[in-house]
């Protein structure tokens, strides 16, 4: 606060008396104006004796005319006591006046602060979020059943499998038109192994992979490519597991059904399905066009997805026993440009009693018999049922003389229609019926001769397959 300016004489203080200080200030002498101000109150030096025992501005007598020292200052500090000045003193009245001291904190600082208060929390912020969802991550648990160690009822589908995969087998052939894929089960622990013919045709190296993973080399033993089956047999392995067999007897439209194999090269692979029909006459090969690999199965059909690789493995019934051996499909047809070379739901399989004889067989003799009428067809014959040629191969007589056709009566002409009651569309069918029994089996055949119908009764004889 600036004091105003003085009007009245000059004081005669303003000059040091040559008396000393201890005097006291003479009358009409003002007392020092008390200093106001704030925080930035500057000590005056030490009083010395004569003023600290001078007076103080209350006790000080006061003029008539005293000079008004103060201004109005609503919002001032309170008043703080002061040191009297003192003018002879070596401290000067002035002092520079350098502001208040800064409070809290300045405008960059709050902006530094905060930048780095941001930074440091979204770092920290990111670290444990990806800490978070780490943790998240490693710790998610989804709703799931206890495992339970229990096992399948042994006529479901899980429980037929378990029973049988140990015995069944994937074939890999390799011979000189290149190499294949089929499947097989074991029949004994002497380790023969069931499979079709086709599948080890033309074999120069056989190779058996158990359902374990264990390879090993196979040899073949027989095969007869009219009933498409072929034994081939394993040494030196342990543990084998035979399949049991059924009897394809007592199958039945209708019964669930079971199949196992390599389909593609994929090693025990489980389909399931019915019996569609039973007795079905197929035929499959002939492709060295002599007829001589034709097959004549009357077949088991299944629904039970068969595919290229299934050949040879077992069809089983609820009970885990081999019913059939897979052994073709029916796909669209050749013409059609949209054939289906996998299944279609039409696959075939040879009864297992046919397969029984036949594998005892070859395992006995290398080779299978078949039985026979001693008759030559006319396979060229379109009406209906099988016609007995009239001249057989090499202009011999279609009839042999002392067969069993002979001897039950049949001649060149007649029109075989049915076997055992069974209605037969042609030669295909004639024979496929014919294979279905064992040499020495009695059958009745209905023949159609010059219009009348008669029945013959025949002893099946027996042939060397091929």
């Amino acid at each position: 606060m600036a004091d105003r300016q003085q009007t009245d004489p000059a004081p005669q203080w303003w000059s040091r008396p040559e008396g000393t200080a201890e005097g006291g200030r003479r009358e009409g002498v003002p007392a020092p104006r008390p200093e106001t101000g704030g925080e930035d109150h500057v000590q005056d030096a030490a009083p010395t004796p004569a003023e600290a025992a001078a007076p103080t501005p209350a006790e000080a007598p006061t003029p008539d005319k005293a000079p008004d020292l103060s201004e109005p200052a609503s919002d001032a500090p309170a008043v703080v006591p002061a040191v009297r000045y003192d003018p002879w003193g070596t401290e000067p009245l002035q002092v520079v006046d350098r502001g208040r001291t800064p409070r809290g904190i300045r405008l960059w600082q709050v902006v530094a602060l905060s930048l780095g208060t941001a930074l440091l929390a979204g770092g920290i912020g990111g670290y444990l979020g990806v800490l978070a969802e780490r943790q998240s991550n490693t710790r998610l648990e989804l709703p799931q059943a206890a495992a339970v160690d229990r096992g399948r009822a042994p006529d479901s589908v899980a429980g037929i499998a378990a029973t049988a995969l140990p015995g069944v087998v994937t074939l890999h052939v390799r011979g000189t038109k290149g190499s294949g894929t089929g499947t097989g089960f074991v029949l004994d622990q002497q380790g023969h192994i069931l499979t079709n013919s086709h599948v080890v045709a033309d074999s120069q190296q056989i190779t058996v992979t158990f359902s374990t993973g264990e390879s090993v080399t196979a040899t073949l033993v027989g095969r007869d490519s009219g009933y498409d089956l072929a034994v081939v047999k394993v040494e030196g392995v342990r543990g084998l597991r035979p399949l049991s067999l059924g009897n394809s007897e007592n199958v039945k439209v209708g019964d669930p059904v079971v199949a196992i194999g390599a389909p593609f090269d994929l090693s025990n692979t489980v389909t399931a399905g019915i019996i569609s029909a039973t007795g079905r006459p197929v035929t499959a090969g002939g492709d060295k066009g002599d007829g001589s690999d034709i097959s004549y199965v009357d077949a088991l059909q299944t629904d039970a997805p068969i595919n290229p690789g299934n050949s040879g493995g077992p069809l089983l019934d609820a009970k885990a026993h081999v019913v059939g051996i897979n052994s073709a499909i029916r796909g669209a047809d050749k013409d059609d440009s949209t054939r289906q070379g996998g299944s279609i739901g039409l696959g075939f399989a040879i009864p297992v009693n046919q397969g029984k004889r036949v594998a005892e067989e070859l395992i006995r003799t290398g080779r299978a018999t078949h039985p026979v009428i001693g008759v030559t067809l006319d396979m060229d014959y379109t009406g209906d049922g099988a016609r007995v040629g009239d001249k057989g191969e090499d202009g011999k007589p279609s009839v042999v003389a002392g067969g069993p056709g002979a001897v039950a009566g049949i001649r060149a002409g007649d029109v075989i229609t049915k076997v055992d009651g069974q209605r037969v569309r042609g030669g295909d069918e004639l024979i496929i019926k014919i294979r279905a029994h064992r040499p020495g089996d009695p059958l009745t055949l209905t023949v159609l001769r010059q219009g009348r119908e008669s029945t013959l009764r025949v002893v099946l004889g027996s042939a060397n397959g091929s």
